[in-house]
């Protein structure tokens, strides 16, 4: 249990942005340290919330609240707050394809509503990440599992400055390298073999983007994620906001 319990420093960040205090009008709920950890218990198992122990309460309180939390966008405000100022001298961008669970589907609306598509590995879901250059998330984006890489790069980087862009050759797009020069952000993506004139970038800088690889992995340590079993978008953004607050705030 220690594994997954917040750290003193941790909750000290989160608790202002909370939910249920006793000062909020209206419904207040109960313990929220023990409730965040309760759904940190459900990301990193991966288990149905039938399934939370006795120890965190009743499992549907701690769902609807969950819910309420999600409605309210309290994780991306606590992932924000625990966030430590970005090191934007390079930003990295990447992508990784999460597999949907069947209790990931079933959605109001259907797959079509959620970013949730066929691919060749049955249906999935694409996390499309923006780090810096420590490898700490900034933003990201979820898109169907088929969808191209570069289609989610433009609200990732809008509105964000930085000195250079990291990427593999999936983001190498004429786009892309137009605003970087618009910018004056030093390109640092691989070049497909395509290009009549391919431009020099730096290798050793290149090398660094096995750190927004590293996140990728440290964030599919939370089965919850790793295999997509929430049905809605929003459920699933908020799970993946507070895994990350955990990972930054480490």
């Amino acid at each position: 249990m220690d594994r997954l319990s917040l750290t003193d420093a941790q909750w000290a960040k989160m608790q202002p942005h909370c939910l249920g205090k006793v000062t909020d009008p209206g419904r207040t709920g109960g313990d929220g340290r023990l409730f965040l950890e309760a759904v940190l218990w459900i990301a990193r198992t991966g288990s149905p919330w039938r399934d939370l122990p006795p120890s965190f309460g009743k499992w549907n309180t701690v769902f609807k609240r969950f819910r309420d939390w999600v409605k309210a966008d309290v994780f991306k405000r606590i992932f924000d707050a625990v966030s430590d100022e970005p090191d934007m001298e390079y930003a990295m961008v990447d992508a990784t394809i999460v597999r949907v669970h069947r209790h990931g589907q079933g959605a109001k609306g259907g797959p079509s509503g959620q970013a949730i598509g066929k691919s060749r590995g049955g249906l999935t879901t694409k996390i499309l990440a923006l780090t810096d250059a420590l490898g700490n998330l900034v933003r990201f984006v979820l898109l169907p599992g088929q969808r191209f890489d570069t289609v989610g790069v433009a609200p990732l980087i809008q509105g964000i400055e930085f000195g250079g862009l990291i990427a593999d050759k999936a983001f190498d797009a004429n786009w892309i390298i137009a605003d970087l020069d618009e910018r004056g952000a030093k390109v640092v993506i691989s070049q497909h073999s395509r290009r009549s004139q391919p431009r020099d970038i730096d290798l050793e800088i290149y090398k660094w983007r096995h750190l927004v690889e590293n996140f990728f992995c440290k964030l599919k340590e939370f089965k919850r994620i790793a295999m997509r079993s929430d049905k809605t978008d929003q459920s699933f953004s908020a799970m993946i906001y507070l895994a990350s607050a955990v990972i930054t705030s480490r």
